[in-house]
């Protein structure tokens, strides 16, 4: 039956073919058509139809030709690679890697030959393997068999990655094709194309007998699965196999495999049979002018007898071989693009809100996070750019961005900020988490929160951790707060070199002459001496021209070498990363070996140093370097600065902080992600996490940049959620002036934190204390304090319009609050330019609490587009004197009427402008808990003067920060801390951790 449908399906085209059969054959020929069924049963003896890939191979080609034009309309840097290692130099196997090289070009597929010797080695052809897996340009790669026999093939092939293989030989696209339904992300290509070959001539496959002669993995058992597939009955036969003429007479069906010459014959094929002949072969022929031709498995003449369709060789099978590679790496091209261009989307983890709400620690710890990789995954972050540190956190590679920066636009981009806080917080890093939460695994839009890392200090001390809390929270909560990925403590060794280099210079200077100082600092080694790379750089800066260290002049030697740095400058202190009252000043230097060189110091919290400020302001590590040596660590005696680039310690601090550099990649309870970087003192520096994490998540969440405008009007934006530090008049005022000066990126949108409880404080409550029972007036309904304090809200958000962005007052709901109380703020709050006020119960309910506040955000970054400019605007212009910009920073944001600079600030502007640091943006250092620098004026305080009793400089990080307060750089412990609450379980869990 199957040879009579075979037949019909030739002659029922059309009845002039049938008619036309008699004269394209000779007389011999007998011709039976026969009705049956409707269908025509033919007997006959005719030569078969001639099956060529060639016309159908170019057809694909040229359709893969067009469709990577139509993704390069959309996406022009879209640009398929193919690359092929070929090891040695087989003659039949150069001829196939320049055919399909060829067929490449002519696909508008850009491919790569990479070879290697003979004798290359198992280990060296494997780490090829991995670079291209990892190599984001290169979309497929071949492996040109066969290896030398010294190498397992077997693992060479599946050291190719599943989504790289474009000859489907990996154990997983082998094994997928195998398995019933599986679904393998490429087809082995000679097999794909028998089919494609068969189906192109509408050959009936269902129900067919299928012999296949040959149980390779390249060919046979691919295709027999491939033939299962399309309802085949499918025999394989094998050099094992007795008596394979039986089995051929009864196939519909035969794929010849076996790599033997001619061997199947004509007298074994059923008549009408489709002969597809795998095989190429080359016996000896002297009128070739090789010596040799080429022939297949099947006797051709013989076969073509009896056959109704055969494939010649060559021109059958092969073109179709080369144009399925060509369209597997059109397909992998295009997959990975999608993939790497698809918005973030990671189905929310499951919450379970209790009530009453348990603790922080209890929360994190029973719900089971992601695997780090799968929330990297779906960032597209490739496994090349990610190093991870156990199963939920990893450090991401900047690589990211220069991957990304030309292929996607920017996220938008939102601050969190809040009111002047009470001394218990308001909740803008829980803020930040709910809100992320609900924007990606409620709005299921790409949402990343980036925040600092946490101070160890605080967590042991009063105030805990900063992973949020309650159902809007870091997770696990244990790592984040603790070590993380070792950042902090890499800063403070880097801090710490440095101070040690400072006083080791002014030890040594002290005691050895300008020559013998020299000839130690730059020493003969093995008979060579030269300068190191951080001294040609301090050269260069002195105008020295000169590289060889012996044709200075005593002068010059001098310069060099000598920087007579004055003690009682130093600026840098050493640092610990906890609370120790103790050591707030120290002497040091009183060993005898020091030789009398004592001097006093003191010890900062390790968040409070400069190279923790230039992480979190470095775009990348050139610039972070160049920074690090900015840092002017003193004063020579005759008052010039010293820098760290002087003392030859910048490469080796940038060296320790390689690494650091990195974001660290985390989640929130609901699976969203995280990038936890940088931890500044928000008294003294910037408050926010790093520049490099929000050039990282901007990009990851942005959507591509497409050439079609009205494909890219379908896909939406993402958002990225970081915050400042203490209320916006503080934080959102360095975020804008000096930490958005740096970056170069603008808010999209401020959301300003206000509870029902520091409004009331600034309405007139009585205040507040860590520790102590909450005044009845905090848990009893009071509106008219509310809204007296609401006078501090309508002042935040007054300051943060000046930036021309829209605002929205997140109420973050505490249990104690009542609808009347939440109204009012909601009033008042539109009342003084809020785009919208909404309350939003995180705490309690996670994402599913934020909604309403993701949905304002959402609709303020659409709808107030046009009303908004994109350029950044500042509080303050560069051009002006420092005296100008404190002015401006205290009357505009603190409302105050003027500043009183002490006669050592002064002396210390006028030195600052005379060493060129005059330029520099300010970070004003006052209490968090008054508008004012007195922190006992609430509300919104008037008729004040701003006391600047101090101008310190951190050039390294680009600012100036002014002391308008006595500011404690290392906290104290409390007579009982939290660090007393600690204990680790046999299991190794902590308990008493928040």
């Amino acid at each position: 039956m199957f040879s009579s449908c075979l037949k019909n399906q030739r002659l029922a085209r059309s009845t002039k073919f049938i008619n036309n059969l008699s004269k394209k054959y000779n007389q011999n020929n007998q011709i039976n058509v026969i009705s049956c069924n409707n269908l025509y049963n033919v007997s006959f003896n005719l030569n078969a139809q001639i099956l060529s890939g060639k016309k159908l191979g170019d057809s694909i080609k040229f359709e893969t030709s067009k469709k990577v034009s139509e993704i390069q309309s959309n996406f022009p840097h879209f640009q398929p690679k193919l690359s092929i290692i070929q090891v040695g130099s087989r003659p039949d196997s150069s001829t196939y890697v320049r055919m399909k090289l060829k067929a490449a070009k002519n696909s508008k597929i850009h491919s790569e030959l990479i070879k290697f010797d003979e004798d290359v080695t198992e280990t060296e052809l494997l780490f090829k393997i991995d670079q291209l897996n990892n190599d984001i340009n290169t979309n497929g790669i071949l492996i040109q068999l066969p290896l030398p026999k010294h190498i397992n093939e077997a693992r060479v092939t599946n050291a190719v990655i599943k989504e790289k293989d474009v000859d489907g030989f990996t154990r997983y696209n082998a094994g997928e094709l195998a398995k019933k339904g599986g679904l393998p992300f490429f087809i082995p290509c000679t097999p794909n194309g028998v089919i494609k070959l068969l189906k192109s001539e509408n050959i009936q496959l269902s129900g067919a007998h299928a012999v296949v002669v040959g149980r390779s993995n390249i060919v046979g058992t691919p295709v027999a699965a491939l033939l299962r597939n399309e309802d085949c009955t499918v025999t394989i036969c094998h050099s094992k196999t007795k008596n394979i003429p039986d089995f051929l007479k009864s196939a519909d069906i035969v794929i010849a495999c076996a790599g033997s010459p001619d061997f199947i014959q004509g007298s074994w094929l059923k008549e009408g049979c489709v002969v597809i002949d795998v095989g190429m072969n080359y016996v000896p022929d002297s009128s070739k002018k090789s010596g040799q031709r080429p022939t297949g498995d099947v006797d051709f003449e013989s076969a073509k007898k009896k056959a109704s369709f055969i494939t010649p060789v060559p021109g059958g099978v092969g073109p179709m071989t080369i144009a399925m590679l060509i369209q597997n790496v059109f397909l992998a091209a295009k997959a990975q693009n999608e993939s790497l261009n698809k918005p973030i989307s990671l189905k929310p983890l499951s919450l379970k809100p209790l009530h009453p709400v348990p603790s922080d620690i209890d929360i994190s710890r029973a719900q089971q996070p992601y695997h780090i990789t799968q929330i990297a995954k779906k960032l597209s972050i490739l496994p090349n750019e990610l190093d991870q540190y156990g199963h939920y956190k990893a450090k991401v590679s900047l690589d990211v961005y220069d991957r990304l920066k030309d292929e996607r636009e920017n996220a938008h981009y939102i601050l969190v900020a809040g009111i002047t806080p009470t001394p218990l917080g308001e909740g803008k890093s829980t803020t930040t988490m709910g809100l992320v939460q609900a924007l990606g695994g409620h709005l299921n839009l790409p949402a990343i929160a980036n925040v600092r890392q946490p101070s160890m200090g605080p967590t042991f001390g009063v105030k805990g951790g900063a992973a949020g809390g309650g159902y809007a929270q870091v997770i696990p909560m244990d790592e984040f707060n603790m070590h993380l990925t070792g950042d902090i403590h890499a800063i403070g060794a880097a801090n710490n070199l440095l101070a040690a280099a400072i006083d080791t210079r002014i030890f040594h200077e002290s005691t050895q002459s300008d020559k013998a100082l020299y000839k130690r600092l730059v020493p003969t080694k093995k008979g060579v001496r030269k300068f190191t790379p951080p001294m040609l750089k301090r050269l260069q800066k002195l105008g020295i021209e000169k590289t060889n260290p012996d044709d200075l002049t005593v002068e010059e030697i001098n310069k060099f070498a000598r920087l007579d740095i004055d003690p009682e400058s130093i600026s840098i202190k050493r640092v610990v990363d906890v609370n120790d009252r103790f050591l707030r000043q120290i002497t040091i230097g009183q060993a005898p070996t020091e030789k009398g060189l004592t001097r006093k110091t003191g010890f900062d919290i390790t968040v409070a140093s400069e190279i923790m400020a230039i992480l979190a302001l470095s775009k990348d590590l050139h610039d972070l370097r160049n920074r690090v040596g900015n840092i002017v660590i003193g004063l020579k005696k005759n008052g010039d600065p010293v820098t760290c680039d002087d003392i030859f310690c910048g490469g080796a601090i940038t060296a320790l902080l390689k690494d650091t550099i990195k974001p660290n990649l985390m989640q929130t309870l609901e699976g969203t992600p995280v990038f936890v970087h940088a931890g500044p003192f928000a008294n003294i520096s910037i408050g926010a996490s790093s520049v490099i994490a929000d050039k990282l998540a901007l990009k990851l969440a942005g959507k591509p940049k497409l050439a079609n405008s009205i494909e890219e009007g379908k896909i939406p934006n993402g958002y990225v959620v970081t915050e400042a530090g203490f209320d916006f008049t503080m934080g959102g005022e360095r975020f804008f002036n000096i930490k958005c000066r740096s970056s170069g990126y603008k808010p999209s949108a401020v959301v300003i934190v206000a509870t029902v409880r520091a409004l009331k404080l600034h309405g007139g409550a009585p205040d507040v204390k860590p520790g102590q029972s909450l005044p009845a007036e905090y848990t009893t309904a009071n509106v008219g304090l509310v809204k007296n304090g609401c006078c501090n809200l309508a002042k935040q958000i007054s300051n943060a319009k000046s930036y021309d962005v829209p605002v929205i007052v997140a109420i973050n709901q505490f249990e104690t609050d009542t609808p009347e109380e939440i109204a009012i703020i909601k009033e008042e709050a539109k009342k003084a330019g809020a785009f919208d006020a909404v309350e939003s119960n995180h705490w309690a309910k996670g994402g599913a609490g934020s909604i309403e506040l993701a949905n304002t955000v959402v609709r303020a970054c659409e709808e107030q587009t046009d009303s908004h400019s994109s350029e950044l605007k500042f509080l303050y212009d560069l051009n002006g004197t420092v005296e100008d910009r404190l002015k401006i920073i205290c009357q505009k944001m603190y409302g105050a009427d003027d500043i009183e600079l002490s006669p050592l600030a002064k002396q210390q502007i006028e030195k600052y402008i005379q060493h060129g640091f005059g330029h520099l943006p300010i970070c004003i250092a006052k209490t968090q808990y008054s508008l004012s620098h007195d922190p006992k004026l609430k509300g919104v305080p008037t008729g004040f003067k701003v006391p600047i009793r101090e101008v310190r400089i951190s050039a390294g990080a680009g600012y100036l920060y002014a002391l308008a307060a006595e500011i404690m750089t290392i906290p104290g412990l409390s007579t009982h801390a939290g660090f007393m609450n600690v204990e680790v379980k046999e299991n190794g869990e902590i308990d008493g951790l928040f």
